[in-house]
């Protein structure tokens, strides 16, 4: 049988399971980072600045090991195209604003606000652009 004779044409382009792995466990860390900054900005208990930027240190070291993922990708057939070059953008604008956001943490906690809640929300915004352009990028089957 050949691919004129199917009707459907499937094709497995899998991300790594490290690199799936660690793309993912970007979003929870930098989610719970804009999370604790709402609660600080609420109740201004400076813990909450504390766990912020713990959470951010974890997020940009998960971002860091995906990106590097995402460019040794590049190099693969599944990871050229289009696709590929807009998810190492957005994780790599995601990194940047993630690392600048680290600094603004790294001021006193009463000096972190507004900046730092503003930065935390256009992080997760970027991670989760990044994550579902990588994820969407792997379909299976469809018409021929």
């Amino acid at each position: 049988m050949t691919t004129v004779d199917r009707p459907y044409q499937t094709s497995y382009m899998t991300l790594h399971p490290l690199h799936a792995v660690l793309l993912a466990s970007t979003i929870p860390l930098f989610l719970g980072a804009l999370l604790s900054d709402i609660a600080y900005y609420q109740s201004y208990e400076i813990q909450w600045s504390n766990f912020s930027s713990w959470l951010i240190a974890g997020g940009l070291v998960f971002a860091g090991l995906a990106l590097l993922c995402g460019i040794i990708g590049l190099f693969h057939a599944e990871g050229r195209g289009d696709r590929g070059v807009i998810y190492i953008a957005l994780l790599l604008a995601a990194w940047i604003m993630g690392f600048i956001n680290a600094l603004v943490h790294a001021k006193d906690a009463w000096a972190t606000m507004p900046m730092g809640l503003i930065l935390s929300v256009i992080v997760i915004l970027l991670v989760c652009a990044a994550t579902a352009v990588r994820f969407s990028s792997h379909r299976v089957g469809g018409a021929v």
